[in-house]
């Protein structure tokens, strides 16, 4: 009896099978609760860029929308400005390309050209010689929009133009 008690008891197989399949459904819901959840995240950021594009998709095809194309030189290089102009929607979307990266401490900004002078319409810090795209909201309160422009200004942006001009357009 005394060599029996002594003697290595083995575990049945269930028991080990049992375990291990319990391990293996905790790790498994762990990974499956994660994979959901940055999957969640992922689609809402997809659905949120999906909703920008249709945006600026219904901008671009709106037949109140006008398209403007400025030549630009900035540092050299040969650019365009180009605005889509939505009357309807009183909003622009303006595509840079080609313009050259800002001076450290300097940034592009955009201008309305209305009846009680320019108004500040985006600052854009060009780091990259990659193409930008902004949406912009006219300017309210009766302010008629009667141009564009963009000039070189220092950081954070000027409340008037004072650098160099890069385009001055009336429309």
């Amino acid at each position: 009896m005394l060599a029996r008690a002594l003697a290595p008891r083995r575990e049945p197989a269930w028991r080990l099978a049992a375990a291990a399949g319990l391990v293996l459904a905790v790790a498994g819901g762990a990974w499956a609760v994660v994979t959901v959840q940055r999957l969640s995240i992922e689609r809402s950021q997809l659905a949120a860029r999906v909703s920008a594009l249709e945006d600026t998709l219904s901008l671009i095809r709106s037949p109140a929308t006008r398209v403007v194309q400025i030549p630009v030189s900035t540092s050299g290089r040969v650019g365009a400005v180009t605005i889509f102009a939505d009357t309807a929607s009183h909003r622009w979307l303006v595509t840079c390309h080609g313009l050259s990266p800002n001076q450290p401490g300097q940034a592009y900004q955009i201008w309305f050209i209305t009846e009680q002078g320019m108004k500040s319409a985006a600052v854009m810090s060009m780091d990259s010689p990659h193409p930008m795209v902004l949406a912009l909201d006219m300017p309210g309160g009766g302010a008629r929009v009667m141009g564009a422009a963009m000039s070189i200004e220092p950081m954070p942006g000027s409340p008037q133009p004072k650098g160099p001009m890069v385009f001055h357009l009336n429309l």
